[in-house]
């Protein structure tokens, strides 16, 4: 194990880790069940997943204080494989999921996967928060969500008509199932933000969604409500759902295989970009992003064995670890035990804890997870990535989170790549000498600035002599300089005098250094466009 004991006993290093552990289970637990929910998986299966990523990624991982478990931007993938190919499914792609982390892991590919456009990064949240938001709505009234995104969007209305407890006031039956989950989920939302606003400074080591979980609770069952609660099993292995259960003719593999790819790259950004934060945030030892995603990808193939839900470093409960005052990875560790504990010993209290509550807390969440902040400041600083945001969310929800996704990556890569083939031209007189005019071109002349580059010159006068510049020109493709080399016989051929050094205009197509400025240039807007300091939401 990594400790940090910074020269203190061991026993205060035990006692604080072990309380910061404390709080992050009782933030763990609540989560762990309302993302089961949402992925269309027994409650069990986000339990399993936790008390791997708090043990086993916990003792392993790269980054000490990172706690991980089912996170929620993953329910969309977790819904979509489940609902078409079973559970069983779900747990393959979990496990081959897995295995594609820990051999990306132990390639060192681990930087790589942080090299994600923040645009596309936000984008990506807010359109999975979205997704969460409308489709746990349904949820929190004891509905069915919609199948789509699209759906459960426009079908918000209808859900908000259902809770509300007006129209059953005619026919004299208030309040109704529906009525009665609504109040349920609104209320734990309602507890969640006012103790979020008027805790008070000693006792907000409380999660509020704890809170809200034990009060909603505890009215649900004294009235004995009609509504929905949760399901577990007697034994927690009763819960699990191997992959080797799963039928040949489910065995749809392109699919299987894409939809694990898929997962294992969104789950290790997420994973990665939340390590950052939490680096940002402590004093711990910088994390170790190739012995994390290595670490993540065998969590998350014992998961698929036992048919838990795909796992990532989940920045909520990471956060509550370093405010809770933890310096050492035992913290991360514990808080699985106690999940592990608490399912054995306290299950039969889990079925008291109605499925409106664990939704309401997943529709906080959701809406919590969409960057209206972030898309202002995008809005306002650098529209194109903002644009790039919303194309990302909106194909996120209109379509899907791949297609989103890839939309977000794509749109990037080209504005990167305009970026990169930048060309500036400046026509202008002599200093000294107004028959004569300068024509500076710098950065890259490539084939998709041609058009600019030929209507440039096609300004300079018949007139006058004529300096062409080209020594700021880092590149010059074939079809540029066959441009303006057409050019200047044109314009010689006319009588006119063009000043040009050929052996620049001729390195400017292969010289070694200018190629090299250009890489040192890519390299430099890649980073710009890493993700910001800020962590996600």
């Amino acid at each position: 194990m990594n400790w940090r004991m910074d020269r203190e006993p061991v026993w205060r290093t035990v006692l604080r880790d072990g309380l910061a552990s404390l709080v992050v289970f009782l933030v763990a637990l609540p989560l762990c069940m309302g993302i089961a929910i949402a992925s269309g998986a027994p409650v069990a299966a986000g339990l399993i997943t936790g008390i791997i990523g708090g043990i086993v990624v916990g003792s392993l991982g790269g980054a000490p204080l990172q706690v991980s478990g089912p996170a929620a931007g993953l329910t969309v993938i977790c819904v979509e494989v489940a609902g078409k190919h079973g559970l069983a499914a779900l747990a393959l792609v979990v496990l081959l999921a897995g295995a594609i982390q820990l051999a990306a892991g132990l390639c060192k590919l681990g930087q790589w996967f942080r090299a994600v456009s923040p645009a596309v990064v936000h984008g990506m949240l807010s359109g999975i928060g979205l997704l969460i938001f409308s489709s746990q709505l349904h949820v929190m009234i004891d509905d069915r969500p919609r199948h789509g995104g699209l759906a459960n969007l426009l079908s918000i209305p209808e859900a908000i008509a259902k809770g509300l407890p007006l129209p059953a006031l005619e026919h004299h039956q208030w309040p109704q199932s529906h009525d009665w989950a609504a109040m349920i989920g609104t209320l734990s939302i309602l507890i969640i933000m006012a103790w979020q606003s008027f805790a008070p400074k000693r006792l907000r080591f409380i999660p509020g969604p704890l809170l809200a979980i034990v009060a909603v609770t505890g009215i649900a069952w004294a009235g004995s409500l009609p509504i929905l609660y949760v399901e577990l099993p007697d034994r927690l292995i009763d819960g699990f759902v191997p992959p080797w259960s799963i039928t040949p003719a489910e065995m749809v593999w392109p699919e299987l295989l894409f939809a694990a790819a898929f997962m294992a790259v969104i789950a290790s950004a997420e994973t990665l970009l939340c390590a950052g934060a939490v680096d940002r945030m402590s004093k711990a030892p910088s994390t170790h992003y190739d012995r994390e995603l290595a670490a993540q990808g065998l969590g998350n193939i014992l998961c698929g064995l036992v048919g838990g839900l795909p796992m990532t470093g989940v920045i909520v409960r990471s956060a509550a670890n370093v405010q809770a005052g933890a310096r050492t990875r035992l913290s991360p560790i514990l808080h699985g035990v106690w999940l592990l504990l608490f399912v054995l010993c306290c299950g039969p209290l889990l079925r008291l804890i109605p499925t409106a509550a664990l939704a309401g807390i997943l529709v906080y969440t959701g809406f919590r997870l969409i960057g209206f902040q972030e898309l202002a400041r995008l809005w306002k600083h650098e529209r194109s990535e903002a644009l790039i945001m919303l194309a990302t969310i909106v194909l996120i929800v209109v379509d899907d989170l791949l297609i989103g996704v890839l939309t977000g990556l794509g749109l990037s890569a080209f504005k990167l790549l305009l970026k990169f083939t930048r060309l500036e031209v400046r026509i202008a007189s002599a200093p000294d000498d107004n028959s004569t005019v300068i024509v500076k071109l710098a950065g890259a002349a490539t084939f998709l600035r041609l058009p600019i580059l030929a209507a440039q010159l096609e300004q300079v006068p018949h007139d006058v002599d004529v300096q062409i510049k080209i020594n700021r020109l880092t590149y010059m493709d074939e079809a540029c300089r066959d441009l303006l080399q057409t050019w200047i016989k044109q314009r010689e051929a006319e009588g006119q005098h063009i000043a040009v050094d050929h052996r620049q205009l001729r390195a400017a197509q292969r010289d070694t250094v200018a190629q090299t400025e250009t890489v040192t240039e890519f390299s430099q807007s890649w980073r710009e466009a890493l993700p910001s300091k800020s962590p996600p939401a």
